[in-house]
């Protein structure tokens, strides 16, 4: 079997066990999910890497030590399984200058000129937490509550999309891109949902995973303001660079490569903030001065996708937060935000300018992508294939890279064609009831998930992102995973009131046994 046949097979296997394991119930569908995404994952790592450098001793002595450190921790999550939400969160940004060097085998290399590595801290987490949901999941008291039925409002739309996407790497036209997507973002990010899902939610998970989203957004915005004051980063792209050496502004990275990557997480830790003072869960004056700081620390991003995202979160939240007057304001706004959208558009005309100069060559990047989507309109040209597929329409000798659409929904279309915009939409769908569900059982909760979840979704529609973020996976396990947790008694004597089943898409509680 060629690298071409084993990646295909591997993609078949990842696309049952999506299936299986987050739409699955009971643990033999469950675990027979997660073994078939183990072993589609492997297979996707083997056809990309050298299996003579994986089979050798070196190779197996270090998969050996690896597996055995993994193991250790991993006991830490059997007795503390509410803890892996919180790891992921944690570890989910974080992109080490360390690289996979999958040309010759799996060996680690640092990156260099300014370059990020891979998401190893959280693949690093989702090993650990897999092998303790295994031990959770094969121990009768934990079973229950280890493999629990998720909300099919979500669990079916996700594992449509998922399964689709996996399965278009038969008819890709760029195979390799399609691999490499598949390998270091879409199964494990598949995982990752079904494992946060099916972690315990005790009370005091909304208020840790809030406290650490903010502290993230605080840490990110103190390392991007030092940036801005010394004007020296750590990771960049060679486009920045060159950037900020020839304008009158220095954009800031933080922590990442990218400074709209850094811009969309103070985005999420300011939309925290905002429902915790509307809810009052927060005291005014920290509560602003969080704000204020994090703020401080977006502005130097210079990101309008970013802008654009907090402003869209701000107006969602006054209304869902505010009365019938605030709502009023907030419709007032969005049509006066609309008319002067018009306006602008209308102006560069007038004026001569080039669109595509003034929206930095966004038009034409939509232009390019609209060719894909013409060529393959029902089931597209597979997975990660548009940028080269742009490329080759448009008959333009520039980098690759450069014709990235930047348009989650556009992507969709050309990748995965009408059918997989359709799936796109159910799952966004999903998201969106699953959230307000949650709202329903706890406002402030639901309410930051929705803001989170808008958020990425926003700033998606102008940058690259949505689907390849783990902070939306994130949001979704973590909606789905309250929904389907039994609420216990709240002190008072009574049970908390559960959103009816029917109407929120939840399935029917199981007993824990934690």
């Amino acid at each position: 079997m060629n690298d071409a046949d084993l990646a295909q097979a591997a993609a078949a296997l990842a696309a049952a066990g999506t299936v299986l394991f987050l739409a699955g119930r009971g643990r033999v569908m469950v675990l027979t999910g997660l073994v078939l995404l183990g072993a589609g994952q492997a297979g996707l790592i083997a056809s990309i890497a050298a299996l003579d450098r994986l089979l050798s001793p070196a190779g197996a002595v270090g998969a050996a030590v690896g597996l055995a450190v993994a193991a250790v921790v991993a006991t830490l999550f059997v007795r503390r399984p509410a803890w892996v939400p919180l790891a992921v969160l944690i570890a989910a940004p974080f992109r080490p200058p360390i690289s996979l060097d999958t040309a010759g085998g799996l060996s680690l290399t640092l990156a260099d000129n300014g370059q990020l590595g891979r998401l190893l801290p959280l693949y690093f987490v989702l090993v650990v937490a897999s092998l303790a949901f295994l031990w959770r999941a094969m121990r009768a008291e934990h079973a229950p509550a280890a493999v629990r039925a998720l909300p099919p409002v979500i669990s079916l739309p996700a594992a449509a999309f998922v399964g689709f996407a996996c399965l278009s790497l038969l008819w890709a036209d760029e195979p390799g891109p399609a691999v490499e997507l598949l390998t270091y973002f879409t199964v494990p990010f598949t995982l990752l949902m079904g494992l946060v899902a099916r972690s315990p939610f005790p009370d005091w998970a909304p208020r840790a995973l809030a406290r650490i989203g903010v502290a993230l957004a605080v840490l990110f915005a103190a390392v991007g303001l030092w940036q801005a004051a010394t004007r020296e980063l750590f990771f960049f792209a060679a486009n920045l660079q060159v950037s900020n050496a020839n304008s009158d502004y220095f954009r800031v990275t933080s922590l990442f490569g990218d400074p709209s990557l850094y811009g969309r997480h103070l985005v999420l830790g300011i939309g925290i903030l905002l429902v915790a003072l509307a809810l009052r869960r927060i005291l005014t004056l920290p509560g602003a001065a969080l704000i204020v700081f994090l703020w401080a620390g977006l502005f130097f991003s210079y990101s309008q996708s970013s802008m654009t995202a907090l402003v869209a979160v701000t107006l969602a939240l006054a209304a869902a937060t505010g009365g019938p007057g605030v709502r009023r304001l907030v419709l007032g706004g969005l049509a006066l935000v609309a008319v002067l959208g018009v306006a602008f558009l209308a102006s560069i005309e007038v004026r001569g300018d080039s669109l595509r100069r003034e929206t930095s060559d966004r038009t034409q990047r939509i232009e390019d992508t609209a060719r894909v989507i013409g060529e393959r309109p029902v089931i597209g040209v597979g997975i990660a294939g548009q940028p080269r597929a742009s490329r080759r329409l448009s008959g333009r000798d520039r980098p690759t890279p450069n014709f990235v659409s930047h348009t989650t929904p556009l992507t969709v279309a050309a990748e995965l064609g009408v059918v997989g915009l359709l799936l796109y939409a159910g799952l966004i769908g999903g998201g969106t009831l699953v959230i307000v569900a949650v709202r329903r059982l706890e406002p402030a909760l639901g309410l930051a998930l929705g803001a989170a979840f808008l958020a990425l979704f926003v700033h998606a529609l102008s940058y690259s992102g949505f689907l390849e973020d783990p902070l939306t996976w994130l949001v979704l396990a973590v909606g789905a995973g309250y929904l389907s947790w039994p609420r216990r008694d709240d002190g008072s004597g009574r049970e908390r009131e559960r959103p009816d089943p029917e109407k929120s898409g939840r399935g029917q509680p199981a007993e824990t046994g934690a």
